[in-house]
């Protein structure tokens, strides 16, 4: 154990918290749960000490946190610094360090501890920690945070524009404050391990992998120390048996240090990771007494050509854009809130997203590794103008929350690329720079993934590559509204060397046509890029629709794009959806009434050639009666099957799904001699 606590105190530690958070962190101490709040509209909290341990509480109000403050009807409107408060208990434990963390909080934060300043940091998406050892004291403790969420300034990321133009000051979703994930504490060792970057690469021809771990290491004690890595890898519960070849490095007091080690994987224990056969392995490293866990995957992820290659096979894949805003609850995202969305996400034939401008929660990544969807994950450069792209503060402030979501996701195997922004104008030399240095400096914390970011600029159709700064990404992302053929046609005679990522498309629900409209643009999309085989994936704008406040907003505050409603109900388009991006088709071939009410069924089945287009292994149809695995198709192949049916019904409805369970297409054969079908 690496803290020692006594057992009342982690029972009124953990009884008031959400049983609905899943920290990763088996040590984590929750703070979850009971906390006062108040609005500091005037910015009066710091100045009038509401931080001290005897600051008077009876016009605060009682919150829940994970908690944002923008749902609530009486702060809805409200922008401009908040506090949260609470107590807990403490005993101090000689010879431990004690790590104070947000697993985000939105915008800017201050954090006290027993009347201290503790620290500060900006950035709404992505985690932060702070050493709190020396803050503690015996029996209680009292915490306060001050929160701001007015992102409507320019010189924060995301933020408003400085071109003085109407409605700029807005992004183009709701700036929802509060400490909207989890806090928790940690108790540690002097010397611990902060983080792990796993990299495994498998050898295809072989079957055999390698596998390394960079181990930062923390010496918050007095004396120097020398650790080690001791390293255990399972997967499926079994250990796996590996010889490891490790740097030794020594860390002195007060100083971090890398730890490097490295193995080989034969192919008797190698499982790769793929969108339907998402297979985990477990890896604990321990640094003198510390001990940290995750979670890997073994998989590689190239681009070859116009092609985008998983595990050595091209993939052709639908998405969907997520954005992080559900009723009552805005940017908190409880596990089941997550598990409806992604689950409804992946039976609609979504599983290659850029999910959304920011960084959502880690259990969203977690929820992709176990059910198989590819990630393109991006930091908060939203529609930058050329001079904050050349303002060094600015560019400081995104290499920051770049680096803390890097870090937290770098060991995600769905997590195949990085985005470096979204709707800058790249045509520019601000926007080239940014391009350019930015990549250049993700690549030194990560070259293991493949890089972007999302131009709305091809769409003017520049005449030469080097016009637009999608020369410097391993593959190009645009955001096109319209006019597919011709535009990617365009692209792709700029940078025919490159696959082609459609990583927003898409109408509103309440356009001329209404809810028809979507279906009909789908359709139209599809007919459309389907002859093109340098289109690798196409993202709908978005899954869900969400609340805004910029230009263009409903006046209930709306923005109905989506496959779902707000409350995520369906739309028409959801079934379009599914199956218009169903890698597989099925047609009746024909249809035998027998005697005594068995009879049989033959039907195609076919694997897409176009798009979505990929291996189809292990997936099954299924009727009411029956249960048949499809054969192993290549994108192309079809295989013919027999189907026993009983009874006199004049329809059967048969599903098609996964290997990881997931139905992704649904559809009813009419049982008669002729070979009509219908979707539903």
């Amino acid at each position: 154990m690496k803290y020692l606590l006594t057992l009342s105190l982690l029972l009124w530690l953990a009884a008031p918290t959400p049983a609905q958070y899943t920290l990763r962190d088996p040590k984590a101490i929750p703070l979850n749960g009971d906390w006062v709040f108040a609005m500091d509209p005037n910015e009066a909290g710091e100045k009038a000490k509401w931080y001290r341990e005897d600051a008077p509480l009876n016009r605060w109000s009682r919150v829940t946190v994970p908690h944002c403050f923008s749902v609530d009807p009486r702060f809805q409107f409200y922008t401009g610094t908040t506090w949260y408060r609470r107590t807990f208990p403490w005993q101090p434990v000689k010879g431990k360090r004690v790590i104070l963390h947000f697993d985000a909080a939105f915008y800017e934060t201050n954090v006290w501890l027993n009347g201290r300043k503790v620290g500060t940091h900006e950035g709404g998406y992505t985690p932060f920690h702070f050493d709190v050892t020396d803050y503690l004291q015996s029996a209680t403790n009292t915490i306060a945070v001050s929160v701001n969420n007015n992102t409507w300034r320019p010189g924060t990321i995301p933020g408003a524009k400085d071109n003085n133009e109407p409605n700029d000051p807005f992004m183009g979703w709701l700036n929802y404050g509060g400490l909207i994930r989890p806090v928790y504490l940690t108790v540690e060792p002097e010397v611990y391990i902060e983080n792990i970057k796993v990299d495994a690469m498998p050898d295809l021809a072989k079957g055999t992998a390698s596998l390394k771990v960079k181990a930062r290491i923390r010496n918050a004690g007095g004396q120097a120390a020398a650790p080690k890595l001791a390293i255990r890898v399972e997967q499926g519960n079994k250990m796996v048996t590996l010889n490891w070849k490790q740097t030794s490095s020594g860390a002195a007091s007060n100083q971090t240090t890398l730890l490097e080690a490295e193995t080989a994987l034969k192919a008797a224990d190698v499982k790769l990771w793929s969108v339907d056969q998402p297979n985990l392995y477990s890896i604990q490293v321990i640094a003198a007494t510390d001990t940290i866990r995750t979670h890997f995957g073994i998989r590689k992820v190239e681009v070859r050509g116009t092609q985008l290659l998983l595990n050595g096979q091209p993939i052709k894949v639908a998405g969907g854009n997520r954005v992080v805003d559900y009723p009552n609850l805005g940017t908190v995202e409880p596990d089941w809130v997550i598990e409806k969305d992604m689950r409804l996400m992946k039976e609609a034939g979504m599983e290659l997203h850029r999910l959304t401008h920011y960084t959502p929660s880690e259990a969203v990544y977690d929820w992709a590794d176990r059910n198989g969807m590819l990630i393109i994950t991006e930091a908060g450069n939203w529609q930058l103008t050329p001079r904050q792209m050349d303002n060094d503060t600015i560019r400081a402030n995104f290499r920051q929350q770049f680096r803390e979501m890097a870090e937290r996701d770098w060991n995600h195997p769905c997590v195949i690329a990085y985005s470096v922004g979204n709707e800058y104008l790249s045509e520019q030399p601000a926007g080239q720079r940014w391009t350019k240095d930015m990549i250049a400096y993700a690549r030194e914390l990560d070259p293991t993934r493949l890089y972007t970011f999302a131009s709305m600029r091809l769409n003017i159709l520049p005449k030469k590559p080097e016009d637009e700064a999608s020369q410097y990404c391993d593959f190009i992302s645009t955001n096109t509204y319209g006019n597919h053929l011709t535009i990617l046609k365009h692209i792709h005679s700029l940078y025919p060397n490159k696959p082609i990522f459609v990583s927003e498309y898409g109408t509103r629900a309440d356009g001329r046509e209404g809810e028809a409209g979507q279906v009909s643009h789908l359709e139209k999309f599809l007919s459309d890029i389907r002859p093109l085989p340098y289109v690798i994936g196409a993202s709908w704008w978005s899954f869900n629709d969400y609340l805004s406040r910029h230009d263009g907003t409903n006046p209930d505050g709306t923005r109905p794009w989506g496959l779902v409603r707000h409350d995520r109900s369906k739309r028409q388009l959801y079934n379009a959806h599914q199956t218009g991006m169903a890698p597989v088709t099925v047609e009746k071939v024909s249809w035998t009434p027998g005697s005594e009410g068995v009879h049989q069924l033959k039907l195609r089945v076919t694997a897409r050639n176009d798009f979505p287009a990929y291996t189809l292994t292990q997936y099954q149809l299924k009727t009411g009666s029956s249960t048949l695995t499809i054969p192993t198709l290549q994108p192309g192949q079809s295989a013919e099957m027999s189907i026993p049916v009983r009874g006199f019904e004049k329809n059967l409805t048969i599903d098609i799904s996964k290997p990881t369970g997931f139905t992704i297409l649904t559809q009813t054969i009419e049982l008669t001699n002729d070979t009509r079908t219908s979707n539903r």
